[in-house]
């Protein structure tokens, strides 16, 4: 990615972050990220296809991170404590990353996206699809639609990170731990 790119990504996390996605302009964008406006049209046709790109490039990000070291093979709660440690590692040391996501994912430029991804359009199914399809056919998981399992596992584990990253409670390596153990028995047979 170049430096200018980085530049307008950085600046528009921040900004959108402080100020929503509507009080976050293209031309405040451009003032934080020492660029004229004009250039980021260049990299980007709209301010919707940078707020869309940006999400992306943060779950590439999150997913390389997660999926480091993932045992493939492994059995599904052992898979399941993996992503979560992983996801709540990520997110507590990258608290814009975590706070951009969840502005993106509970708005209308999310809402499309995660469905698609929740619901695995062919060529867009996430390892939660199939960690969580594995885990119902093996009666490891409680056996209910994907979007109640998805909300019982990591609807707690975002809670917690965002009561973190605003400074209600301090994650250590063992709470997040007992966290991601709480929500594996949340979805366990």
């Amino acid at each position: 990615m170049s430096c200018k790119r980085d530049d307008i990504f950085n600046a528009a996390r921040k900004l959108i972050v402080e100020c929503g996605f509507h009080g976050a302009s293209v031309s405040l964008i451009a003032d934080r990220a020492g660029v004229g406006a004009g250039t980021i049209y260049l990299y980007f046709k709209s301010k919707d296809i940078l707020i869309n790109e940006l999400y992306r490039d943060i779950e590439q990000r999150v997913s390389a991170f997660i999926l480091k070291s993932y045992p493939e093979r492994g059995p599904i709660r052992e898979r399941f404590i993996h992503l979560g440690m992983r996801l709540m590692t990520y997110f507590i040391a990258n608290p814009l990353d975590f706070r951009y996501g969840e502005q993106y994912y509970n708005s209308p430029y999310g809402m499309a996206y995660r469905r698609d991804r929740i619901m695995g359009e062919p060529g867009k199914r996430t390892i939660y699809n199939e960690l969580f399809e594995q885990g119902i056919a093996q009666q490891v998981l409680k056996d209910l639609p994907f979007f109640v399992i998805d909300s019982l596992a990591f609807g707690p584990l975002l809670a917690v990170m965002r009561d973190h990253i605003l400074g209600f409670i301090d994650l250590d390596g063992h709470l997040i731990e007992e966290v991601v153990a709480a929500s594996w028995d949340s979805v366990r047979r």
